[in-house]
């Protein structure tokens, strides 16, 4: 469902050139849970920002499910990122004075969802990452980062997305929430199929994931899935 060919990213200053990324490729097929791993400035924020749509490389390909995204107009990309691409970050992005079911709703609400289908929808995603009811009416500044956190990936799964893209998704969190958050993830990508791209510089984090691609000064250095026991 995604592949990355060749992929090259050079920022232009002036005279001064620097290479984010440099001939990237791999594949990731529908339902896998991925970590792409690496230190700060290793090229990763560059490639999740392509694989996310919201930037296009240089040179190369990216295909997301046979789409060349590399070649679609700022229109067409703003679409992929809408009903394709589910985001959860690190800061959750949630808005502040706006109750928790709100908030998964409102996706649904710029697609012109009608009102019960998106209340319908959204308590889907809610029941999924497993947060209780009571909490669905409270704002979201009323509630923990943990809860937070699971908020923002049931906005991520309530428009379905081809793909879910976790930027440092346990990056604000204390170990045990931020391990509670990984089993999250782990439980929609195996009972679910969800496909799961993590992006994060912790190998702990990247562990949990099945397969991890390690970037470094741009380059692909590891790419290992964990064996099957």
């Amino acid at each position: 469902m995604l592949k990355c060919q060749n992929l090259t990213k050079i920022y232009k200053m002036g005279d001064n050139e620097t290479v984010a990324l440099e001939n990237v490729s791999f594949e990731i097929k529908k339902g896998s849970f991925v970590a792409i791993m690496g230190p700060s400035g290793s090229g990763k924020s560059t490639l999740m920002h392509i694989l996310g749509a919201l930037d296009n490389p240089t040179h190369g390909k990216y295909l997301l499910d046979n789409k060349d995204v590399s070649k679609l107009s700022e229109d067409q990309l703003a679409e992929i990122r809408k009903k394709q691409i589910g985001f959860v970050f690190q800061a959750f992005n949630l808005l502040p004075r706006t109750t928790v079911l709100r908030n998964v709703m409102l996706p649904l609400i710029y697609e012109e969802t009608p009102k019960e289908k998106r209340r319908e929808m959204a308590e889907v995603a809610l029941k999924a990452v497993k947060l209780d009811p009571k909490r669905w009416d409270h704002l979201s500044n009323q509630i923990s980062g943990g809860q937070m956190q699971r908020v923002a990936i049931a906005r991520a799964l309530v428009n379905d997305p081809s793909l879910i893209l976790a930027d440092e998704p346990t990056g604000n969190l204390d170990i045990k929430t931020g391990e509670f958050i990984l089993q999250t993830f782990k439980r929609l990508n195996k009972e679910f199929g969800h496909t799961i791209v993590l992006i994060t510089h912790e190998e702990e984090v990247a562990d949990w994931a099945d397969r991890k691609i390690v970037i470094r000064d741009g380059k692909i250095i590891e790419d290992v899935k964990k064996k099957v026991k």
